[in-house]
């Protein structure tokens, strides 16, 4: 297994296998902390099928810690200690919940998502921690028709754009081919 870099930028399309290659670069020991930032919607069997999916492929010896309804992901990123592996999975469903708790999907103050989106890539610049993150790549095909698609868009591509800043690597997933692009 080639070591993981101090910070990884996994980005990729739906399906791309992006999840699969982030896990992929992680030992399967104790030090690894699986970093899950969705949140579950009772009655959606398609999105528990997902995290079933995601839950099965994991070595049981890796911990994991809900940033959805537990302690926010900048404060998992700034706690971790210099003899973890973060891997965080996924900036997209992280973003998801940022939008969702500012009231921001119809234009509404995104000053509070602008600051945590501050506060995430803070704390991944400063975590001694090695990190590997998942992320969405939008903005490739089609034109969202929605104003919240749109915004939805335009926020991750900004996030993607401010994490590749501070990650030593970054790999972009297309058909399930990794392509490093730094």
């Amino acid at each position: 297994m080639t070591p993981v870099s101090r910070r990884t930028l996994v980005l990729g399309g739906a399906r791309s296998g992006k999840s699969a290659h982030a896990e992929g670069l992680a030992p399967a020991d104790p030090s690894v902390t699986y970093v899950a930032t969705a949140r579950r919607h009772p009655g959606d069997t398609d999105w528990e099928a997902r995290i079933a999916e995601h839950t099965r492929r994991r070595p049981e010896c890796w911990r994991t810690v809900e940033a959805a309804d537990g302690p926010s992901l900048p404060d998992v990123l700034s706690a971790a200690g210099a003899d973890e592996l973060l891997l965080v999975d996924d900036l997209a469903t992280w973003l998801t919940e940022v939008l969702d708790a500012a009231n921001a999907w119809d234009g509404g103050d995104r000053k509070p998502v602008h600051a945590e989106v501050d506060r995430l890539t803070r704390a991944l610049a400063e975590t001694a921690a090695r990190v590997v993150l998942v992320s969405a790549e939008v903005g490739l095909g089609v034109h969202p028709a929605t104003p919240s698609g749109r915004l939805f868009r335009d926020e991750l591509g900004r996030l993607n754009a401010r994490v590749a800043e501070v990650c030593d690597t970054v790999t972009l997933l297309v058909a399930g081919i990794p392509l490093r692009l730094r």
